[in-house]
């Protein structure tokens, strides 16, 4: 009966997920949080080495490779500013969105279809309306 009120609400799920993020983020415990433990793996049995595998035990000095001088740009800095602001547009839409409950795949989908639902609805619910009252007066007075 009660499974409505027992159910975890929206924001309770949220802020769960905000607070599980938010310790696994390393910092943790300078800002007072402690880390979970995480299990030291159990030793292996000491197994003599084999033949065939190789153990580097000597540290190699590799020489760096020159890297190529920097090439012209392939976007103009127009189309990248253009770019990053449409990019920063989406990730301010799913990160934090303007509009509540558009973070979700439905809310998303039905702020998109908002404004083409309400240009069908402007063209045909006049009509809509006016054959539905009309049917319900022939009903009821009896007349076709």
């Amino acid at each position: 009966m009660g499974t409505a009120s027992s159910e975890p609400s929206m924001e309770e799920i949220l802020a769960s997920i905000k607070r599980i993020i938010a310790d696994d983020e390393p910092g943790a415990v300078a800002r007072g949080r402690p880390l979970r433990a995480v299990p030291e793996p159990e030793p292996a049995e000491a197994e003599e080495p084999h033949e065939d595998v190789l153990e580097l035990s000597e540290a190699i000095a590799v020489a760096p490779t020159p890297l190529a001088a920097p090439a012209d740009p392939i976007l103009s800095d127009r189309v990248a500013e253009a770019s990053r602001e449409k990019l920063e547009a989406l990730s301010r839409l799913i990160v934090k969105p303007q509009v509540a409950g558009s973070d979700t795949l439905e809310g998303l989908v039905r702020e998109m279809l908002k404004p083409m639902l309400r240009d069908w609805l402007d063209q045909n619910l006049p009509q809509l309306v006016e054959q539905i009252v009309a049917r319900e007066i022939a009903r009821i007075t009896g007349s076709r």
